[in-house]
């Protein structure tokens, strides 16, 4: 192993190890320090639900500071008035509880005779009931012996004497203590929110500072972009479960079902638990249901305004609403509620959807940051370019054309999924086989697979479902009104190997075939006779396809070549040019990242000069292009040149008829001479 191999091998590890020496710290500091990381997320999460109503008090003409404390003085009167009936409102259910003792056990026996009184559900419940039949038929009676002759064999208990002091003074205490440090959690909270109001845009100056690097114009607009579609998003949120809370309680309090704000309430802040959060909700009140009413009317009833509530927010309400994904994936939204739930008890489970929807956020739009966007985002972990090329060295081809056929979907013109999947993975096949990443048998399936996949898109075997094989109707029209003119005669060479001659086919996939009479050249040709069967068939343009990387001298020599014999011929080279799709991105390379950069360029970037162009240019070729649709409009652009030329060469003599006649004039002049 090389030296710079193992130097590369030793800060990998350090950056590994330093990444999760970090990652250990922060989570335990978020763990331990929660009692001042809780207020700073409650005032984070408040400041973007109330800067909506600070600006709109500022638009009514209210100075920054009187319409900030109007703000946040609603918002805890509210949420205090809140509390404090939802307080009294768990302490009354709880007294009265056990009054419903009765209406349970005639529901469970109701279920039991439902069940034919035998079964494991049978015996389910009479574990929960704690009914054991014995055999007269009394249990209670052997549950009172059984326990009066435990007492009675088991030896005396000790006794230990204390002195009596007041009962109210321990409850008191333990009380007290978790009280005040919630009290005094809250009421950080509220401080911080009331200064992040107030120095709204001090904290976002800094935070460009940190995230532009010093580009103030583009990380202004992004920053203030960000922080817009954060706070609309928790601002649409918190309404859509403020209603369903509302609506619950409502309908609750129609059907009859006591503590319907509490209810209601529970179902408007357990919506922030993704998924399950609202099923978990409607358990209580479909529970208490059960208990207070006599028959199941009313569990049906709150059952069904449940589901009909969630339906239509969730597929009507919230797409309007929100407009368009925050760009969370589910399993990262659910990973992230046990995460936060765990960290910080009921309050993190709460804060779970609005943390992780800033954490996205923020990996988007500073490129440091970017590990959270690929871990939390939606956006998919591999290009379908990649995923494309995976499946063809996992040697799924079924999976594979799938994702041809969704990208075709996707795309505006059908033919570009040829630049956009296939000959990116050709590049990458020729890249790694050079390489030694992938073995001979996998480049020859690789290979095949192409082939076949190109042969079913040629076929109109694979198609995208909403639109057709072929060029459209439009040039279908086109086609059939020039059906009478003679087909242009060309070349379509490969310039060195296998991967070469796969992008060959691809060529005439793309071509009209009632204009163009396209014909391949086997690979294994030598390059005196391609000259031979150029001068033989006499076509009016050759083109020469090459994938990078690799075969750039063997295209410059046929380049040459070719021009050096026939100086009229048309030269026309397809460098499809693809990136590199197995490299990683480097960090920060990320769309918003790119666009950041972009927009802080001081003068525009000036086009230059594609000094691979020129040299194919300078060994003969007359047109270059970079991409297959390329190449297919350089020709369309020389349709009427190359038709010209076709034509003046149909009214010549045949090669042979005109080396006959040469040899004629050859012995004429012989004849003379002598």
């Amino acid at each position: 192993m090389s030296k710079p191999t193992i130097g590369a091998g030793w800060q990998r590890a350090i950056v590994t190890l330093t990444g999760t020496v970090v990652g250990v710290v922060v989570i335990g500091t978020l763990y331990w320090a929660q009692s001042v990381f809780i207020p700073v997320a409650l005032a984070g999460f408040l400041t973007f639900l109330l800067s909506p109503m600070v600006g709109r008090l500022r638009q009514l003409g209210m100075p920054r500071t009187p319409s900030v404390i109007v703000a946040v003085v609603f918002s805890a009167a509210l949420l205090g008035g809140i509390g404090w009936v939802v307080t009294q409102q768990i302490g009354s259910l709880l007294g009265e509880l056990p009054n419903y003792r009765d209406r349970v056990r005639e529901k469970v026996r109701t279920i039991k005779q439902v069940t034919g009184g035998s079964g494991r559900l049978q015996n389910f419940i009479r574990d929960v009931t704690q009914e054991e039949p014995g055999p007269d038929g009394d249990s209670r009676h052997q549950d009172g012996a059984s326990a009066v002759s435990e007492a009675l064999s088991s030896p005396p208990t000790a006794v230990v004497v204390e002195p009596q002091r007041a009962a109210w003074l321990s409850r008191l205490s333990a009380f007290l203590s978790p009280m005040l440090e919630y009290l005094g959690e809250l009421a950080l909270a509220i401080i911080l929110v009331v200064f992040m109001l107030l120095k709204r845009e001090e904290l976002r100056n800094r935070i460009i500072r940190l995230a532009g690097q010093g580009k103030i114009v583009a990380a202004t607009k992004f920053v203030d972009e960000a922080a817009h579609r954060v706070s609309r998003f928790l601002l649409m949120q918190a309404i859509v479960n403020a209603s369903f809370g509302v609506l619950f309680g409502l309908g609750l309090l129609a059907i009859g079902i006591r503590y319907a704000l509490l209810w209601g309430f529970l179902g408007a802040m357990l919506r922030y638990l993704p998924y399950i959060g609202p099923y978990l909700a409607a358990t209580f009140p479909i529970s208490l249901s059960l208990a207070m009413s006599e028959g199941w009317g009313a569990t049906l009833a709150v059952a069904g305004l449940f589901l009909t509530l969630e339906l239509v927010i969730s597929n009507i309400i919230e797409p309007r609403l929100y407009g368009h994904s925050m760009g969370v994936s589910e399993i990262a939204m659910l990973v992230s509620a046990a995460f936060w739930a765990f960290l910080w008890g009921p309050i993190g489970l709460v804060l779970s959807s609005p943390l992780t929807v800033c954490l996205v956020v923020l990996g988007r739009y500073i490129p440091r940051l970017e590990f959270l966007s690929v871990l939390l985002g939606d956006e998919p972990a591999l290009d379908t370019a990649i995923s494309f090329y995976q499946r063809l060295l996992a040697r799924d081809q079924d999976e594979a054309e799938g994702l041809v056929i969704e990208k075709m979907g996707e795309l505006e013109d059908p033919e570009q999924i040829y630049d956009v999947m296939l000959l990116p993975a050709l590049a990458a096949i020729k890249r790694n086989r050079a390489s030694g990443d992938i073995t001979a048998e996998d480049e020859g399936y690789a290979l095949q697979a192409i082939r076949e996949i190109v042969e079913d898109i040629g076929e109109g075997r694979i198609a995208p479902a909403s639109v057709g094989a072929g060029h459209g109707d439009a040039e279908e029209t086109a086609n059939s009104e020039a059906v009478d003119v003679p087909r242009i005669p060309i070349f379509v060479c490969p310039a060195h190997d296998e991967e070469d001659d796969a992008a060959v086919e691809m060529l005439p996939r793309v071509l009209d075939p009632s204009r163009w009479e396209v014909e391949r050249i086997d690979p294994r040709t030598l390059t005196s006779e391609l000259l031979d069967r150029v001068a033989g068939s006499r076509p009016v343009a050759v083109c020469i396809a090459t994938v990078p990387p690799g075969g750039l001298a063997h295209t410059r020599y046929l380049c040459k070549r070719l021009r050096a014999r026939f100086p009229e011929l048309k030269i026309l080279v397809g460098r499809w040019e693809a990136r590199d799709i197995t490299a990683a991105r480097p960090p920060g390379e990320g769309p918003e990242a790119t666009a950041l950069r972009q927009a802080t360029a001081d003068e525009p970037t000036p086009v230059p000069v594609d000094p691979l162009v020129e040299r194919l240019r300078g060994a003969g070729a007359d047109l270059v292009g970079r991409t297959l649709i390329e190449t297919r409009q350089q020709l369309a652009s020389l349709v009427p040149v190359l038709a010209q030329a076709a034509a003046d060469q149909d009214d010549l003599p045949a090669p042979e008829e005109r080396r006959a006649g040469l040899d004629l004039h050859v012995a004429a002049g012989s004849d003379i001479l002598k």
